[in-house]
């Protein structure tokens, strides 16, 4: 079980100001998870539910699963997360723009990204 969840309603893909942003955000924006990355590529910025919960060094594992994204993140990270040490996003079928978002984040994590 994950230390931190959100339910995703809806998810972003943006480009803006040299940078990649693939967000997940729960019903009437109560929380989200957001991922950032220069265009030309480099580390991937993690953020839930603001900027103070961040890291561009946070990513340890990203798994894709049945249920949505499981994601550990690094030890170093902890304090930044409020000593979390997992972030889990639902993704149900009814999360618009969710195949999007997912596809873009596979090609911004690259290898970081598991699946299975």
């Amino acid at each position: 079980m994950a230390d931190l969840t959100l339910k995703a309603a809806y998810a972003t893909v943006t480009e803006d100001d040299g940078f990649r942003f693939v967000g997940f955000v729960e019903e009437d924006d109560e929380g989200y998870a957001l991922f950032r990355q220069p265009l030309d590529g480099g580390a991937v910025w993690f953020e839930v539910n603001d900027e103070e919960f961040g890291d561009d060094e946070a990513l340890a594992v990203v798994s894709l699963t049945v249920k949505g994204l499981e994601i550990t993140l690094t030890p170093e990270a902890a304090p930044r997360f409020g000593w979390a040490g997992s972030v889990a996003i639902r993704l149900p079928a009814t999360c618009e723009n969710r195949d999007e978002a997912v596809a873009a984040l596979s090609a911004m994590l690259g290898p970081l990204l598991q699946t299975g």
